[in-house]
């Protein structure tokens, strides 16, 4: 199989081997830059992800399974190799598939690269510990994979979640089966082609195929030992049902409507290009995006003005340079004009479309309103698009009611020099993530990453990511 052209024949990647959907079905591949249907994937049901759930398991019971820590982090680490290899590549099939712009398309690229290389090196450092226990007893508790995994990612950034995922699990020594987005996969097939000659046949599964058919399939199969999703909460609460009835765990990240909170003293010059780039990257479709800017209000107007100097200038392009592509789907372009139709809050700056986009590609101009009512469903709800909620307050304690005021806990930022200040809002924070003085790290690779209540539960990324794909066996040595 080869994907050198973005043209992917409609298979799966199960047992090592390509192989077509049992049911003969394939789902066309529409480009977000144009609207053009420019490839073909493999429509695949509840047979596909049985073949692939067989395949996981007879490869963690023979050739993946046998293999050392240090072997498997071999493994991982030549792939991460392989994968910056083929970076330029790999960003281009993702600009095509996704929509986002070029550079992105290449840092997310090296991000994922960095996952294997992370997890690679961590597959040998998950070490157990020594109980103490009563005389005449040894006891030592040991960490190991759940079995066969499986793993629903989004179209938001394939590639990296893909890595994210996939990497921790590789490394505990889990086999995996993967059901990407449909809306977006074509990297992640290629990325999967990549690893067929690295990994034994049968660790990792790809089948591609409808969320309600077989992202359904995977996440009710009785083979797998532990899901990881990333999507929406509604998705999500089927995903954490289904895993109860097989009594299994799962990891579940749901989204967020992260504020960004700017007191008085904070340094303006270095807060404003991060909090304009925290709903601006990726056209907004970021689970973790800033997409709450609170303002204190003594620089409400200077703060304000500049934002709108940044949002007024930004284009919506298909162009390699630009800040802001096509968002991923017609109906996702829709859904994000609703919510700007109906915002119900004034607008102060908004972008434009450049005139050179493809008239049939999903793009929308970037929106900054304020100020917000922090109770309506723009400031409430998860737009998924480049439109900014700025939002006032007056004290330290209005701010963080307002900060934690949502169903969602997933990513929060504090500006402000006043160190006391810091500790104290962060400490407030209801969340999985704070970062002071900044949005975001580069990807985070090495930070834990999951939130709270509707942003769902368990952690991706860092070691806490490797503990999520592992169980712990405690064993009791009688002595005497």
């Amino acid at each position: 199989m080869s994907l050198n052209t973005a043209l992917p024949q409609p298979m799966n990647l199960i047992a090592g081997t390509w192989v077509p959907p049992q049911s003969g079905r394939q789902m066309a591949v529409v480009s977000p830059l144009d609207g053009e249907v420019f490839a073909a994937i493999a429509d695949s049901d509840a047979a596909d992800i049985d073949a692939a759930v067989a395949a996981a398991r007879a490869a963690l019971e023979g050739p993946w399974g046998a293999l050392s820590a240090a072997e498997r982090g071999r493994l991982l680490m030549r792939y991460g190799a392989a994968i910056l290899d083929h970076a330029d590549e790999l960003a281009a099939i993702e600009t095509r598939d996704n929509g986002k712009p070029l550079a992105q398309a290449r840092a997310d690229m090296v991000m994922t690269a960095r996952y294997f290389e992370y997890y690679g090196g961590a597959a040998d450092k998950v070490h157990g510990e020594v109980i103490p226990f009563q005389r005449g007893y040894s006891v030592h508790m040991t960490r190991e994979p759940h079995g066969v995994t499986g793993h629903i990612v989004p179209w938001n950034y394939p590639a990296q979640i893909y890595g994210r995922s996939i990497g921790a699990a590789l490394a505990m020594g889990n086999a995996c089966v993967l059901k990407p987005a449909e809306d977006a996969c074509l990297s992640i097939l290629r990325l999967a082609e990549i690893a067929a000659g690295i990994l034994p046949p049968g660790a990792l599964n790809v089948v591609t195929g409808r969320g309600e058919v077989a992202g359904k399939a995977l996440s009710e199969h009785p083979g797998i030992d532990f899901i990881s999703f990333t999507g929406s909460p509604e998705v999500g609460q089927m995903i954490q049902i289904a895993a109860a009835r097989n009594f299994i765990g799962c990891t579940l990240e749901l989204g967020g409507k992260s504020p960004q909170i700017v007191f008085e003293d904070a340094d303006l010059d270095a807060a404003l290009p991060v909090l304009a780039n925290a709903i601006i990257q990726n056209g907004g479709q970021t689970c973790s995006a800033g997409s709450r800017v609170l303002i204190q209000r003594p620089i409400w107007d200077a703060l304000t003005a500049r934002l709108a100097e940044r949002f007024t200038a930004v284009e919506a392009s298909p162009a390699d340079g630009s800040l802001l592509g096509p968002l991923i789907s017609a109906r996702q372009k829709a859904r994000v004009e609703r919510y700007i139709a109906e915002a119900g809050a004034p607008v102060l700056a908004q972008g434009k479309v450049a005139a050179d986009a493809p008239a049939g590609g999903f793009y929308v101009a970037p929106v900054l309103f304020g100020p917000v009512d922090p109770a309506s469903p723009i400031a409430q709800e998860e737009v998924f698009g480049p439109v900014l909620c700025a939002i006032p307050f007056d004290t330290e304690a209005e701010a963080i009611a307002i900060a934690n005021g949502t169903q969602y806990g997933l990513v929060a930022s504090v500006w402000t020099r006043d160190g006391a200040r810091q500790a104290r809002v962060a400490n407030a924070m209801r969340c999985g993530q704070v970062f002071i003085n900044g949005f975001g790290a580069g990807g985070g690779v090495e930070l834990p990453f999951g939130g709270i209540r509707k942003s769902g539960h368990g952690r991706e990324k860092g070691f806490e990511a490797l503990y999520e794909f592992s169980t712990i066996r405690t064993i009791v040595n009688h002595h005497g």
